[in-house]
C-alpha cells in the first residue's frame, strides 16, 4: 500500500515555512512528520503537495493507497485507528480529514475537501501542526515520542568519560562525539545522532536532539525542548528552539521559542526577544489573512523561513516572522514581519533580487558535496518570489 502525505489548507497557515516544502516535511522532535509515519508504518512514502513542490517531492500512487494528513503527527492510538480503516473509509477528527484509504481510480483525483460516505471519528487528540508556533510548542512532546521510537530496545554508544550525564534518558548513536560537557536528562531525553559533535564546556538540559552531522560549539547553553540539524552548527544560548538542516547559529546570542528553517544563518551576537515587556500575548504575521494573528502565547520569539539570514548584532523583536530568502541587517529592531526576498532592516527594505539570491545560494550549496542547487531548488524559489511579490511594495 502506498503511503501518501497530503497537504490541506495548513500549507497556507504554516507559511512562510511551507513555501519551500510540503507540510509533512516539517521537522518537529527528531524526525520530520513524514519520517515519523515512515518509521511507524515501516514503509516508504510520497507527497501530494503544491504544484511548484511536486517535482522535488514526487507523488507515487499504487493500486491501494493510504492518504494521511501531513499536519498530523502519528501515535500508537492513531495507528490502530488507521489500521482498522477499510477501503473508501475516512478517519476524521473535529471535521479535519486525518486519513483515508483509496483504490487507484479514486486516488488519482483525491481532494481533501471531498465528503466521504464512510467515516470513522478519531477518539483522541493527536498532535496537529497548523501554525508555525505550534512547532516549538509541541517539540517536547514529539521529541520524547521520537526518542522512544528510535532508541527502544537499543543500547547507547559510549561517549568520553570526560562528560557528566545526569539521569538515564541519554542516547548516542555510533559516531557521536562529546567532551567535557554536561548532559541533564532530568527534564527530558537527550539524543545525539551519528556524526555529531558536542564541543568542550557545553551544558545541555533535555529534551534535546542533535541530528546527524551537526555540532554544538564550546560553552553553549541549551535548554529544552530544542532540536538542531541535520548538518547544522549552534553556539550561544538556545531555549525551546527548532533549527532545521544546513543552518547556523554559531556564535553568542539568544534564540528562544523559535523555529529556524534550512540554509539560514544568524550573525554573531544576534538575539531575539521572546517575551514582551508588558507580558501581553504575542501576535504573529499570518499569510492567510495578511495581518497579525493572536497566538495566545506569552512566549514567542522568531519564525525564520528557508534561506533567510541576518547580520551581526541583529535584534529581533518578540514575535518576528522573517520570510524566505530575506537578508536582514542594520541597527535597531527590524519590523515584526520581514517579507520574503527582502534586503535591509530598520532603516528600510529593498528587494533581494533572484539573481543575487541565486548567486549566494549557489555558494552555500557548494559547501555541501551531497547537495546541489539544481533546477528544482531554483524553480521553487522563483515561484515563491512570484507568490510573495505583493508584500514587497516598498516605498
Amino acid at each position: 500500500m502506498a503511503i501518501i502525505l497530503f497537504d490541506d489548507n495548513a500549507h497556507q497557515s504554516l507559511r512562510p515555512l511551507t513555501f519551500t516544502r510540503p507540510v509533512a516535511n516539517l521537522r518537529i522532535g527528531i524526525l520530520t512528520i513524514a519520517e515519523k509515519w515512515g518509521k511507524y508504518l515501516q514503509s516508504d512514502f510520497s507527497f501530494q503537495t503544491q504544484s511548484w513542490l511536486q517535482d522535488k517531492f514526487p507523488l507515487k500512487i499504487e493500486a491501494d493507497n493510504l492518504f494521511i494528513n501531513g499536519s498530523v503527527c502519528p501515535d500508537e492510538l492513531l495507528l490502530k485507528a488507521i489500521d482498522r480503516l477499510k477501503t473508501g473509509e475516512a478517519l476524521i477528527y473535529n471535521d479535519l480529514l486525518v486519513a483515508v484509504k483509496l483504490e487507484e481510480k479514486d486516488a488519482v483525483g483525491f481532494d481533501y475537501n471531498k465528503v466521504f460516505d464512510k467515516i470513522t471519528v478519531l477518539g483522541h487528540s493527536p498532535v496537529i501542526i497548523r501554525y508555525p508556533e505550534e512547532i516549538f510548542r509541541n517539540n517536547d512532546t514529539e521529541l520524547r515520542k521520537d526518542f522512544a521510537l528510535l532508541t527502544g530496545g537499543r543500547k547507547s554508544a559510549s561517549i568520553s568519560s570526560t562528560n557528566t550525564i545526569i539521569g538515564n534518558d541519554f542516547f548516542a548513536e555510533e559516531g557521536a562525539v562529546a567532551e567535557c560537557s554536561t548532559f541533564s536528562t532530568i527534564n527530558g531525553p537527550i539524543y545525539l545522532a551519528n556524526n555529531t559533535e558536542v564541543w568542550e564546556g557545553t551544558h545541555i538540559r533535555g529534551a534535546f536532539a542533535l541530528c546527524e552531522h551537526s555540532q554544538v560549539k564550546m560553552g553553549a547553553k541549551i535548554y529544552g525542548a530544542t532540536t538542531v540539524g541535520p548538518y547544522s552548527r549552534v553556539g550561544g544560548e538556545l531555549n525551546n528552539a527548532v533549527i532545521w538542516g544546513y543552518s547556523s547559529k554559531g556564535h553568542e546570542g539568544y534564540l528562544g521559542n523559535a523555529v529556524m528553517g534550512e540554509w539560514c544563518n544568524i550573525g554573531a551576537d544576534s538575539n531575539n526577544s521572546n517575551l514582551k515587556n508588558n507580558y501581553e500575548d504575542i501576535k504573529l504575521w499570518d499569510y492567510t489573512t495578511q495581518r497579525f494573528r493572536k497566538t495566545g502565547l506569552q512566549f514567542c520569539g522568531l519564525i525564520m523561513a528557508d534561506h533567510a539570514k541576518c547580520a551581526i548584532n541583529t535584534m529581533f523583536n518578540t514575535g518576528t516572522v522573517v520570510g524566505v530568502s530575506a537578508n536582514v541587517f542594520g541597527a535597531g529592531f527590524p519590523r515584526n514581519f520581514i517579507p520574503d526576498f527582502s534586503w535591509g532592516g530598520p532603516q528600510g527594505l529593498d528587494v533581494y533580487t533572484l539573481k543575487k539570491m541565486f548567486e549566494t545560494a549557489g555558494k552555500v550549496f557548494a559547501r555541501r558535496e551531497h547537495r546541489t542547487f539544481d533546477e528544482n531548488e531554483q524553480n521553487i524559489l522563483k515561484k515563491v518570489f512570484e507568490l510573495t511579490e505583493e508584500h514587497r511594495r516598498f516605498s
